[in-house]
């Protein structure tokens, strides 16, 4: 009885198998092991249809197998860095007095206006302090090294921002006069650019906020910061 259902099951697995079936789709339906499949089709000959089926089989396996490592080697990979950027995180604590004049100067340096003013072939004395940027953050860490370090008062800050067509300025600037924490008597003019997203270059929400500049007129800080950034760049040079 049991070489019966032996020769029975192997007449289904070689039927299945000439329709193209897989040993995986074989092994599940009949609930015979790969190892004796393997044995029963050692010299079966499939049709090109069934090799097909086979083939194609094979080659979506693979491909979900692949995917699935994909994934699980980006998962580790955000994991991974999740934890390296929350480590990098905590090592960042209060700054100190120094520290943010350091950082405030660097970032001068970086995006600051820095070149003196030059009319008629000629250099002005005086030139105001213009800091431009789109990340609210980075203004906040630019007026705090103002207010606290530079002891710049909040009726000297003034601030214009840039947006686009498709932007709301008065969204914009109570955006903004949250991140500042200044007047809106403080906003000047608001201007208007051209986007590049207009011209399909840009997408409309590469700068949400647009850009904001903040502008103290002080000849006298612009100095200390140019003297700061000086003493920067002889650091680099040790």
């Amino acid at each position: 009885m049991h070489w019966l259902n032996m020769c029975n099951n192997k007449q289904q697995a070689i039927k299945l198998r000439s329709a193209g079936k897989s040993y995986n789709e074989i092994s599940r339906t009949l609930g015979i092991p790969k190892s004796t499949l393997s044995g029963w089709f050692a010299s079966l000959q499939l049709s090109k249809k069934a090799q097909a089926r086979i083939k194609k089989r094979v080659n979506e396996g693979s491909m979900r197998g692949i995917i699935k490592r994909n994934k699980n080697q980006t998962n580790l990979a955000q994991q991974r860095a999740l934890l390296n950027r929350t480590v990098a995180t905590s090592e960042i604590k209060n700054l100190t007095q120094k520290e943010l004049k350091l950082v405030g100067a660097a970032l001068y340096w970086a995006e600051g206006y820095k070149r003196l003013i030059i009319k008629n072939g000629k250099e002005r004395t005086y030139h105001p302090v213009s800091f431009a940027n789109s990340d609210p953050n980075l203004i906040k860490l630019f007026l705090r090294f103002l207010r606290e370090i530079c002891h710049v008062s909040d009726q000297q800050i003034m601030a214009e921002i840039r947006i686009y067509q498709h932007m709301n300025e008065k969204n914009l600037i109570e955006f903004w006069q949250k991140i500042t924490n200044l007047p809106r008597k403080n906003f000047q003019k608001t201007y208007y650019g051209v986007s590049k997203s207009s011209q399909g270059k840009r997408p409309f929400n590469r700068l949400p906020y647009g850009t904001i500049a903040i502008r103290i007129n002080s000849t006298v800080l612009f100095h200390k910061i140019m003297g700061w950034i000086d003493g920067l760049a002889k650091m680099s040079q040790m």
